[in-house]
């Protein structure tokens, strides 16, 4: 499992980071969620790697 939280504004953001963004369940900066391990979730992570922070739970 994996520990998502949202560090960094999505002001300046190109589009589908902002869109991967909220995907994946993150609204203000300072959320989190907690996600299962997969190759989407991985690919949805790198996409916005610059934004988030990620722990292994």
């Amino acid at each position: 499992m994996l520990k998502i939280t949202l560090i960094k504004s999505t002001n300046d953001s190109k589009k589908n980071q902002m869109l991967t963004v909220k995907a994946l369940g993150l609204k203000k900066i300072g959320s989190s969620v907690v996600k299962e391990k997969n190759d989407a979730i991985l690919g949805m992570i790198h996409t916005v790697n610059h934004l988030v922070k990620v722990e292994e739970v």
